[in-house]
């Protein structure tokens, strides 16, 4: 069936989506040559190529041609670039984790979390595009009481592992808290946003109405005590950003990132002081050659993968990468500076900054304000998140143990940032569709008041319709003559 057989309706939205069609294709097409680029290198280790080494190749084309297909027969209109983006993303994160061998032998389950994340985002798309995402957003303290609970059960029932909590099978839910959390903050924040901006002065010193800010403040103090008990700073941070981008968003008021950014300050120095983990970070980003076979050792060697790379890199499958601890997950953006270099780590950042942006532009053009607070939110997290991750890395800043998003490997935290890419791209459609169809009756209403205003050529007042003109003067015509 070509495009020209299909009905009116979707041969309109094929049309309209031509743009993302072209964006895929260059997708598959640099995913195509990366792949080719590792299984040469692995041909000439010696290993012989199978059939399963084209699998994550091949998963990965059908996975785009059915999202596009999905995408266009529910008459989705939000942004395209913003789903070629995460496309290219997750391509090179799957390629990343064959070139790690995350695919081999037992591990080619692996292979459904790429489909399945983004099954998980076209199917958030389908239920909240058009507006419904707005329910939501309908009981926020409903997510607010789940968040908590969430983190309470899995102090409770959870093991330690490296300083972490995890649940069976070494899954990490609360990574659910960056959608839970988001929509409880727009809930409520979309109801409190008037009361929030009113602040108020003491000796000069402006300060927020603390009635309405109060319960606000309780949640997160409880939420931010427990997750100190599981030792995931990380987290804290994450959704800290997220709080204030938000704040400000509802609000726009600049005081709550100062009171915010005095508060974050405060938590850090109370974990670094009482926490010996976060203490120890501290120490070992400071000075990673004070334990380079313990601590350090995770720090040096990334260090030294990327510094390795120089500009270009060693080429697909040409790096050492399994000097590098937990390569696969926190230290992934080793790889990559370590086989393509410098170039192929601006290329990756460039990417997600142009996520973000079209992430903010949705929020900023948002339909309404439920919308731009989702969008804003979802945004902050994962722009916090990437920043996290590579600074970690690249040593400018401690790490969290906070994974690279779309590209490091990890279920729930793959499957969440797919589904939180879904809620910004239903709120992209409502974005997109709400100023055509404001804009329809506004032409066709100007159109009309303007037809009837012909100036006349002679006298250059408005001349009168020509039916009306020919009734006047028939009366004229047809009269007999006057004696």
């Amino acid at each position: 069936m070509t495009a020209g057989t299909l009905p009116p309706n979707l041969r309109h939205a094929w049309d309209q989506r031509r743009a993302e069609r072209r964006l895929l294709g260059w997708c598959l097409l640099c995913m195509s040559l990366g792949f080719t680029l590792v299984l040469g290198s692995v041909h000439a280790e010696g290993r012989a190529l199978a059939g399963v080494d084209l699998l994550p190749l091949l998963g990965y084309g059908l996975s785009l041609a059915c999202m596009h297909l999905i995408l266009v027969a529910i008459g989705f209109r939000g942004d395209q670039t913003l789903v070629a983006v995460v496309a290219f993303l997750g391509g090179f994160g799957l390629l990343a984790q064959y070139r790690l061998g995350a695919f081999d032998g037992p591990g080619l389950q692996a292979l459904y979390l790429f489909p399945v994340g983004l099954l998980v985002m076209v199917a958030t798309i389908g239920a909240l595009m058009g507006g419904r995402y707005r329910v939501l957003a309908a009981a926020p303290w409903v997510w607010g009481g789940l968040s908590l609970l969430l983190v309470a059960v899995l102090l409770l029932t959870g093991q330690r592992f490296r300083g972490g909590v995890y649940a069976a099978g070494f899954t990490t839910p609360t990574e659910l808290l960056k959608l839970s959390v988001v929509i409880f903050l727009t809930g409520f924040l979309e109801r409190h946003a008037q009361a929030l901006g009113q602040w108020w002065s003491y000796l000069r010193l402006p300060l927020p109405p603390w009635r309405p800010l109060w319960p606000l403040a309780a949640f997160w103090a409880s939420l931010a005590a427990l997750l100190l008990l599981q030792r995931d700073l990380g987290m804290i941070i994450v959704l800290s950003a997220a709080l204030l981008v938000m704040l400000l968003a509802a609000t726009r008021r600049p005081g709550y990132l100062v009171y915010g950014l005095l508060g974050v300050t405060a938590l850090g120095a109370l974990a670094t002081t009482f926490f010996a983990h976060g203490r120890r970070r501290i120490e070992i980003w400071q000075d990673p050659f004070a334990d380079p076979t313990g601590d350090g050792w995770q720090i040096l060697q990334g260090l030294s993968g990327m510094y390795s790379g120089g500009l270009w890199g060693e080429g697909f499958g040409q790096g050492s990468p399994g000097y590098t601890p937990i390569a696969r997950s926190d230290f992934v953006y080793s790889v990559v500076g370590e086989e393509v270099g410098f170039v192929g780590c601006v290329l990756v950042v460039l990417f997600f900054l142009i996520l973000f942006a079209r992430g903010m532009r949705i929020a900023r053009h948002g339909h309404d304000q439920t919308g731009a607070l989702l969008a804003a939110g979802l945004t902050a997290l994962l722009a916090t998140q990437t920043f996290l991750n590579i600074g970690g890395v690249t040593k400018l800043v401690p790490l969290t143990g906070i994974t690279l998003p779309f590209i490091s490997h990890g279920g729930t935290s793959l499957l969440t940032a797919f589904a939180a890419l879904g809620i910004l791209l239903a709120v992209s459609d409502t974005a997109t569709a709400a100023p055509r169809k404001a804009s329809r009756p506004a032409r066709s209403q100007s159109a009309r008041t303007r037809a009837p205003r012909r100036a006349s050529p002679s006298t250059g007042e408005a001349a009168e319709p020509a039916q009306k003109r020919k009734r006047k003067r028939a009366p004229s015509t047809s009269a007999p003559a006057e004696p």
